[in-house]
Parts: C-alpha cells; structure tokens; sequence
C-alpha cells in the first residue's frame, strides 16, 4: 500500500509578501508629514541671518525663542526677561523633558544676548536646541 504523507500546518510555508510592515511604515511617515506641513511657529518677526542651506525645526510642541533687533527676548510671542525666560524654560522641562527649542535672533542683534540665552540653555541641559537661518540667495 502506497502511504500519504500529511502536511503540518506548522510546515506550510505562505508565498507572498507581507506588506503590513511597510503600510505601518507609511502611515508613520504619512503622519509625520502631515504634523510637519501644518506645524507653525509663533513668534515676532525678526530679520534672520542668512545661510546656504536651512532645516526646517517646526514640531507642534517647539519653543520659539526671538530676539529682536533691540536685543528684547521672547518666548514664543511673549516678551521675558532672562529670568522668566529661565522659569518658564525649566518648567516646560518638568512637563516635558524633551521639548525642542528654537533660538531667532534678529540679524543685527548683539551677538552676546544671542549667547546669554543659549548659556542658559546649557544651564537647562535641554538637548534639542536649533539656530533658525534664512536661505541665502
């Protein structure tokens, strides 16, 4: 008698290729570009220094710092004095460690206001820290 030999299930191999990994890859980046796209940073107008290539750091929870031609600091569209701006900062970091920042200093500002905040910055040990340029022509 001629035996049959029974396939296990656990033997069955699928052809094909599984493409739920890269639809949820896709969503990801889908959503991504959407956040990114509708993303705005408030702010004062400031004239920003020029460079040959400039990133875009708009996130929906960024922190925009300005400084305006006269050297007032802002934090988003709210003029701060340094100490408010060091309160405000580190309470935003209890809430949410790992917020990014942004720093828009106007092209004529004094340059050592621009490094009085970024010292404190440093002091704040917040790691996601941008200089905002404008694209040189």
């Amino acid at each position: 008698m001629a035996s049959v030999s029974n396939m296990d299930d656990d033997d069955a191999t699928v052809d094909g290729i599984n493409v739920t990994p890269l639809v949820d890859v896709l969503m990801v980046v889908l959503v991504m570009f959407i956040l990114t796209a509708t993303a705005q940073i408030s702010g004062i107008q400031v004239n920003l220094p020029k460079a040959s290539s400039s990133v875009s750091l708009s996130q929906p929870k960024t922190k925009a710092i300005s400084i305006n031609e006269a050297g007032q600091v802002f934090l988003d569209a709210y003029p701060v004095t340094l100490p408010e701006l060091e309160d405000r900062l580190r309470t935003e970091k209890a809430l949410n460690p790992d917020f990014p920042v942004i720093v828009r200093g106007d092209a004529i500002v004094q340059y050592q206001k621009v490094v009085e905040v970024l010292d404190l910055m440093r002091r704040l040990e917040l790691s996601q820290v941008g200089l905002v340029t404008g694209k040189a022509n």
